[in-house]
């Protein structure tokens, strides 16, 4: 039973050590626990606790402290794979809910798995989440003075558990100041994508991300026969012409784990149940 979280992009221009030395220590605590509730939940339970807890908190841009768009609201999206049903599931752009990968788990349920805007937040409603702002001073205090985002920010999980199943959850809070409805990576198959040979979640900008179809290249070309190296080798080169922004975590069927990013540097923390290993 394996885990791997990401939260992000950190840069050392813009990120204080304080800041550093507390995304370091929360994506290490949200790894273990995520880890110990793994030892009785299936992966894809798993990865929708562990993304959870990433929304919980302000320190990651998903959930909590999701940046605002041009407009001054918050739009938020997540989506959720697993490797038994290989169905995903994902809101876009949804709003003022606290947890959106909760959202995208209840569209598990239904046939219309993909909601996006008002229908994604209406389908939250009626489905016993209430209303919540995800808005902290931080944030509006960027956007007023239009110092805002990277748009670097997004979390994301993949899990393998005892069944040898593989799940993956990702969620964003998108990358401020967008133009109202664009649409993220975070809920398609290019920044979440697994199946029962790999699981891949993504982080980065999402234009560059969809453009190369990052995470579903990474899980055919494992599902081929390649390494999980070889097969982030190969689709991180073709990032390269374009100079394409991404970071991205995996795990195979076998337990292997891997991440690599485009550009410094992706947050990112894994637990085994024996070692752990976090960003530097």
């Amino acid at each position: 039973m394996k885990i791997i979280i990401h939260g992000g992009f950190f840069s050392e221009s813009s990120t204080n050590h304080e800041t550093k030395v507390a995304k370091q220590q929360a994506l290490l605590r949200i790894a273990k626990e995520s880890h110990a509730y793994l030892q009785s939940h299936s992966a894809l339970e798993a990865v929708v606790y562990a993304v959870s807890l990433l929304e919980d908190d302000a320190l990651f841009n998903a959930g909590i402290g999701s940046q605002i768009q041009s407009d001054g609201k918050i739009r938020m999206s997540a989506s959720l794979m697993d490797s038994v049903s290989m169905k995903m599931s994902g809101v876009i752009n949804i709003e003022e809910v606290k947890n959106p990968i909760q959202v995208a788990q209840k569209l598990m349920e239904v046939d219309d798995r993909i909601l996006s805007g008002e229908g994604a937040t209406h389908f939250a409603r009626t489905h016993g989440f209430e209303k919540f702002s995800t808005e902290i001073p931080q944030r509006r205090a960027e956007y007023e003075a239009k110092l805002a985002a990277t748009g670097l920010g997004t979390v994301g999980c993949v899990a393998l558990d005892a069944e040898g199943r593989i799940a993956v959850a990702t969620s964003t809070g998108g990358k401020g100041f967008e133009i109202v409805g664009r649409v993220s990576d975070s809920a398609t198959v290019a920044g979440n994508y697994c199946n029962e040979f790999c699981g891949v979640s993504l982080t980065g900008v999402g234009e560059d991300i969809v453009s190369g179809a990052v995470a579903a290249k990474i899980v055919t070309r494992v599902t081929d026969g390649f390494s999980l190296a070889e097969a982030f080798d190969k689709t991180f080169a073709e990032l390269k012409p374009f100079d394409g922004f991404a970071g991205a975590i995996a795990l195979d069927q076998n337990g292997n784990m891997y991440h690599q990013d485009s550009h410094p540097s992706m947050v990112f923390a894994s637990f085994d149940g024996v070692n752990e290993e976090v960003f530097g």
